[in-house]
């Protein structure tokens, strides 16, 4: 009788995005399976100009700065006041620029102000999906705005988890997050993905990737990881709801 109207009973989940990133609302919402709503709050982050468009190479300062209290901790409590199931940090390159330890800083932080809501932070889910699906060695692949050191980064935060990166690099597809489409994320990935690496993780919550994940695990036969699906696969472990997720990786396999 009545027509669906979004309602999250199964969980509801939490996002702090960038506030001119249109990415990860856009594919929790695609990943989100019947009865699961997704609840954003935005973060200014300093590096976009109106209409979303942004510098071709990130800077580092304001990538660190995006984590630094009182915004993103205002902005936790305020979303934290909706009744929620967990809250995703939804910004990959921090992590990268200020390493795991102080992932746990941050999530500690934020969760001081969220009221026992659980907050997810999008390398640390990573790193957690890789240990679940028994990954020793990994190609990373990042989004074609971050520089060369900005990945460089990101492999140490990896390799100082034990995990071996045996590729990372940022990928040479159009520096605009408006102009990346699913068939050239597919195809610079599959093309990049070395031979000695048992799954791949393609970094950055800006970076549209989660249309691919279903083909590449295909064609490469090894578990493909993205920051939006291991930030959401971990906020539904967290919100300790059974919650089936298809289509979208082997890693929501583990959720059931």
């Amino acid at each position: 009788m009545w027509q669906p109207d979004g309602w999250g009973w199964q969980a509801r989940i939490g996002l702090l995005t960038p506030h001119a990133d249109i990415c990860p609302e856009s594919e929790f919402r695609a990943m989100a399976p019947e009865g699961v709503s997704i609840h954003a709050t935005r973060v200014l982050l300093g590096v976009y100009s109106p209409g979303g468009i942004m510098d071709p190479t990130i800077a580092a300062g304001p990538v660190r700065a995006f984590a630094d209290p009182p915004e993103v901790d205002d902005a936790a409590e305020l979303l934290a006041a909706a009744p929620l199931d967990a809250i995703v940090y939804g910004f990959t390159s921090s992590s990268y620029v200020r390493g795991a330890a102080d992932d746990a800083v941050l999530m500690r932080r934020l969760e001081t102000r969220t009221r026992g809501v659980p907050v997810v932070v999008p390398c640390a889910a990573a790193a957690e999906a890789l240990t679940v699906l028994g990954v020793k060695a990994l190609a990373l692949i990042n989004p074609p705005w971050f520089s060369a050191e900005l990945s460089g980064q990101g492999a140490s935060y990896f390799e100082g988890l034990g995990f071996e990166v045996a590729y990372h690099g940022p990928a040479g597809l159009p520096s605009n997050q408006q102009a990346i489409e699913p068939a050239e994320v597919y195809e610079w990935v599959r093309r990049h993905t070395p031979v000695n690496a048992d799954a791949v993780f393609i970094g950055g919550n800006g970076f549209r990737a989660v249309a691919t994940i279903h083909a590449l695990e295909r064609d490469l036969s090894r578990p493909v990881l993205t920051a939006n699906q291991v930030a959401f696969w971990h906020a539904l472990r967290v919100s300790k709801k059974r919650i089936t997720v298809t289509g979208y990786g082997r890693i929501f396999d583990s959720q059931r």
